[in-house]
């Protein structure tokens, strides 16, 4: 069978690997100090940590819900942030990123899969569609990547360039 979506496919999968117009993900997290992952600017409500695991639970929500009719979803909104400033140790960090990276390639095989109706609605959403839900994720990321770099800027902790 052809896939009709296959172009739509493309973009979304470019999209959410992030690049073109804004920087991808290991751009953002490549050499955050361990010293700084918990430290928060002056007049910033986010520390790099707090973004990191906010981006990693609000990416693993959309991908459970988009194939997971039986996912129920943290309570919005403190369900989707760490309690705390800072990682407990490089451990948590370093599970953090591996499980942003697990969930990222999961989605695209999601969206990247010809069997996959980007188009159809998500049998126990209210309307959605993988489309949507890819949509979001890739959106959603590239919003708070930009946070991040600017964090890291204000800690002093980004290259520049």
């Amino acid at each position: 069978m052809k896939d009709e979506q296959g172009s739509l496919r493309r973009h979304l999968l470019d999209l959410l690997r992030g690049g073109g117009a804004h920087v991808d993900f290991n751009a953002a997290i490549a050499r955050i100090p361990p010293k700084l992952r918990g430290a928060r600017p002056p007049g910033v409500p986010h520390t790099p940590w707090r973004l990191l695991e906010h981006m990693r639970i609000a990416q693993w929500d959309i991908l459970e819900f988009s194939r997971n009719p039986r996912h129920v979803s943290p309570d919005f909104p403190g369900g989707y942030w760490p309690k705390g400033d800072a990682p407990s140790d490089a451990g948590a960090w370093t599970q953090s990123v591996k499980s942003f990276r697990r969930d990222l390639k999961e989605m695209e095989a999601l969206v990247g899969s010809p069997s996959s109706d980007l188009y159809a609605r998500i049998p126990h959403g209210d309307g959605q569609t993988l489309l949507r839900e890819a949509l979001l994720v890739a959106d959603h990321n590239a919003y708070h990547l930009g946070e991040l770099v600017v964090v890291r800027r204000l800690l002093g902790a980004w290259p520049e360039g």
